[in-house]
């Protein structure tokens, strides 16, 4: 081969790898978008899967949250009000619960309830090919466990004469609300002349009582009285050693801080407002006549036999219990698990309020109570106590949805 004819060969090399390296930068910047949005889609869906496992969880606690209630637009609520509170991460899920636009909550024929949930996700590189959203759509499904409380919204567990005792003057009404009637004693209850009971059942577990008149809608004697639902299930706390607050208050408007409260007396007619939280009576708190009281989203816990809340008449009282926490749905609650604590049964009077609204459950099963008190809306109570007196009084009262599990008074699970 001449030197000549070997230059010309090595030429057309050279021109053949330029053409060739045209084309390759040609395709190489064609591929690179498709390079990007591949990349770029992959770590868009992956943060989309994440932020859709974020929301997931944050959604299965507003389903267990709304659960808890028995009415539809109760059960948003309080999805919407749990929603609401989430950390300042959640900032746009709360907004768009709160707006109700995303939220939906179905009740389900089992008695579950389902929450769905959708919302879009953001796209930093699918934008390339007109994906600027991912769409998320979640759902949680809860439902109520442990054991059901029923219609039932007083229990008298008592074995002894008279565990029921109704006086003139007594008026209960409800729609929905059962009275269960533990004493098998001769009589089980005695009701006089002049009360009026309506209730969608009044069970009696024995069959003597004495009627003096009035109106008693419902009885069943000889009956299957339910058991106390909440025995053994309200995690009791350990009470602090120290007081928060002790002996007299004084002042129109005073604050109640959760914790410890020790033999406090309120002077005058003052306002009294229980924070949020949990409220430990240890000896007798005394509110004189013609205060207000407001207790919402409160827990009392009585520590012994001895403690109580003690209003000496024309009270105005507001009290509602917690919606989630350890304590969710409980009201008033005592201590339960020492025996030297059960067997020493005392009195606790509900006493001459001019209105009164109560909402949880209400656990005094080691009190004799006696109600003398009014309420001008409806109260929503689980009550359960040894023995009770209806005193002269309008009651109008519901039974107080929940469920007791070993954890709090509202427990509830995830089916999906």
């Amino acid at each position: 081969m001449t030197e000549r004819h070997s230059r010309k060969l090595q030429g057309s090399a050279a021109r053949l790898l330029r053409d060739r390296g045209g084309n390759f930068g040609m395709l190489t910047a064609l591929l690179i978008p498709v390079l990007l949005v591949t990349a770029g889609g992959a770590l868009d869906v992956t943060l989309a899967m994440a932020e859709k496992a974020r929301l997931q969880g944050e959604l299965d606690a507003a389903v267990l949250a709304a659960a808890r209630d028995t009415d539809a637009q109760g059960q948003l609520d309080r999805a919407r009000g749990y929603m609401s509170d989430l950390p300042e991460s959640s900032k746009e899920l709360a907004e768009l619960a709160v707006n109700g636009t995303s939220l939906a909550l179905v009740q389900n024929p089992d008695g579950s309830l389902t929450a769905n949930f959708s919302k879009p996700h953001r796209t930093y590189f699918l934008g390339l090919i007109g994906m600027d959203e991912i769409p998320l759509g979640l759902t949680a499904t809860a439902m109520t466990s442990g054991e059901k409380t029923g219609g039932a919204c007083i229990y008298a567990l008592g074995n002894q004469n008279q565990a029921v005792l109704i006086n003139s003057g007594a008026n209960l009404k409800s729609e929905n609300c059962e009275v269960h009637v533990h004493s098998t004693s001769s009589p089980a209850f005695i009701m006089n002349a002049g009360a009026r009971i309506e209730t969608r059942r009044f069970c009696v577990k024995g069959t003597q009582n004495i009627r003096n008149g009035g109106t008693l809608t419902n009885l069943e004697t000889g009956c299957a009285a339910e058991a106390d639902p909440y025995a053994g299930k309200l995690p009791e706390p350990v009470v602090p050693s120290t007081c928060t607050t002790q002996g007299t208050k004084d002042g129109q408007r005073i604050t109640m801080k959760p914790g410890l409260h020790c033999g406090t007396t309120f002077n005058g007619s003052p306002t009294v407002t229980f924070e949020p939280g949990l409220h430990i009576i240890r000896g007798r708190m005394i509110i004189n006549s013609g205060a207000t009281v407001i207790a919402e989203g409160v827990t009392f816990y009585f520590p012994d036999v001895d403690s109580e809340l003690r209003a000496n008449g024309g009270l105005t009282f507001t009290a509602t219990a917690p919606t989630t926490g350890p304590y969710a749905g409980i009201l008033m609650f005592e201590k339960t698990s020492d025996p030297n604590n059960n067997r020493n049964k005392r009195q606790y009077i509900f006493n001459g309020s001019r209105g009164e609204i109560l909402k949880g459950i209400i656990h005094l099963p080691n009190r004799d109570v006696t109600y003398n008190s009014t309420t001008n809306q409806k109260s929503q109570i689980s009550l359960v106590v040894n023995t009770i007196i209806m005193n002269s009084a309008n009651w109008q009262v519901e039974p107080y949805e929940a469920t007791a599990s070993s954890s709090s008074a509202g427990g509830v699970r995830l089916t999906q």
